[in-house]
């Protein structure tokens, strides 16, 4: 295998296919963050198709960066770019507090990005406090956390709805909710989604979240379940603009959760670039790392810019590149192109934010539950014997990071600065697991940690 495979330049036709292929790959993981805090912040259908065109113009440019390059940013690696869904729990936390809002969220995204920026250099030192023992578990606990959303959207939305009773507000039970129609519609999407992944072969098998999602709208569509309001009003192109939300607010609780959330995802990146550097041949030098963590710390700060989230390399895409033997850089460039040109078009973010939650249910189940799987197998990876106390860490964060899921009011009673990591089941996870484990075994050394963040990436893959 030759290193030289990363910069080879291939016919466009095939480069620009390869790229779409990369696209269609994590095209459903990409619009799921926008669809989740959207409808979690109540926005509407127009708000949330502009947050997935943002998402995708974002998700565009850091692909270039890291796939091309610019100065110092950028590990010139056939990279492709997403959201991270590890930002998801703090966003909701951020977004829902009346006092923050989405003006918070970009505010903290765009500190947490310079943040990372900053820390590249110093990753190789954070590692060891990042074990699998710590990334497994918070892996782990994001998939978890996140299955309630999934859950939710198979039953057609939320369980109760609020109405203004003279002039208070009331929670009165949804009766929509669980509606064997809709119920019947998130299994199919399932159905279709493990009968594609059974039998299914190399580019529709790993399509299979996208091609059940098809599925599930086309059957929707057919039972006149699905509506499409306001398409015709949507423009065919239009640029997405920075700040549409209004100018970002600096919140320091907001900071330092997203904080947080940019180490977790440096971490994750670590791990991906030194595997991806397996895969393609190429030597993952030390100034190679810090260039490819610093463009995921440009891409955040892009993403606050541009009204959207964190983003980190997608590991499926990772795993593409083995399946296609493609190793060439310049076909995520492509894909790229291909997330910048999709951003261009409100009407497919339209038609995205159209299709009805019960029919992402389904989807979700299998994107979410494949999240904790991954945490789940980079667990099985750890060395209960060397490490006794592993269980210890692992129980603890979990159950102390699934408290703001299960009991939101839980910490209601604590100081409103303290809620932006204590209403983040994932923050709160992930500020446990690292005091937890440093409690048990310490820090580990740099060539420890730099070993077990390859095998950690290898399995997450």
């Amino acid at each position: 295998m030759s290193a030289d495979a990363v910069d080879q330049k291939i016919p466009l036709p095939r480069c620009a296919a390869l790229g779409v292929q990369h696209v269609l790959v994590m095209y459903a993981g990409t619009v799921a963050v926008p669809l989740i805090v959207g409808g979690a912040l109540g926005l509407s259908k127009a708000d949330i198709a502009f947050l997935i065109n943002a998402d995708l113009l974002a998700a565009g440019i850091a692909t270039l960066v890291q796939a091309l390059g610019l100065w110092r940013f950028g590990i010139r690696m056939p990279v492709m770019m997403g959201v991270t869904f590890a930002a998801v729990g703090p966003m909701i936390a951020i977004g829902t507090d009346p006092a923050l809002g989405l003006p918070a969220i970009y505010g903290a995204t765009i500190v947490a990005g310079l943040f990372g920026i900053l820390i590249a250099p110093l990753m190789g030192r954070l590692l060891g406090v990042f074990p699998p023992l710590v990334t497994g578990t918070v892996i782990t606990l994001i998939g978890v956390s996140l299955m309630g959303v999934a859950i939710h959207w198979a039953a057609g939305g939320q369980p109760h709805r609020t109405e203004m009773v003279d002039g208070v507000a009331h929670a009165i039970a949804n009766p929509d909710y669980g509606d064997p129609a809709k119920l019947a519609i998130a299994a199919l999407v399932l159905a279709v989604v493990i009968a594609i992944s059974r039998f299914g072969r190399g580019l529709v098998a790993n399509l299979a979240v996208l091609l059940g999602v098809a599925a599930g709208a086309a059957v929707a569509l057919a039972t006149g379940r699905m509506g499409f309001e306001g398409l015709d009003e949507a423009p065919w192109l239009a640029l997405t603009t920075p700040f549409h939300f209004g100018l970002p607010r600096f919140e320091l609780s907001a900071v330092l959760a997203m904080c947080i959330v940019m180490v977790i995802t440096l971490v994750e990146s670590t791990g991906m670039f030194l595997a991806l550097g397996a895969i393609t041949g190429r030597r993952v030098t030390p100034d190679l790392l810090t260039r490819g963590l610093r463009a995921d710390g440009l891409g955040t700060v892009i993403g606050g810019v541009f009204n959207t989230f964190p983003y980190t390399s997608f590991s499926q895409n990772v795993g593409l590149v083995t399946v296609t033997g493609v190793r060439s850089r310049y076909v995520a460039a492509a894909g790229g192109v291909v997330l910048i040109a999709l951003a261009l078009l409100p009407k497919v973010a339209h038609l995205v934010a159209s299709v009805p939650p019960f029919v992402l249910g389904g989807a979700g189940i299998v994107m979410f539950g494949m999240v904790a799987a991954t945490g789940v197998r980079i667990l099985g990876s750890v060395d209960y014997g060397a490490n006794r106390h592993a269980l210890y860490v692992i129980a603890i964060s979990i159950g102390m990071g699934l408290i703001p899921t299960l009991s939101p009011t839980f910490f209601q009673h604590l100081p409103a600065w303290t809620h932006a990591v204590t209403h983040s089941g994932i923050v709160l996870g992930t500020v446990v697991a690292v005091l937890l484990n440093l409690f048990y075994h310490g820090v580990l050394t740099l060539e420890r940690s730099l070993a077990q963040a390859a095998a950690t990436a290898h399995s997450a893959e």
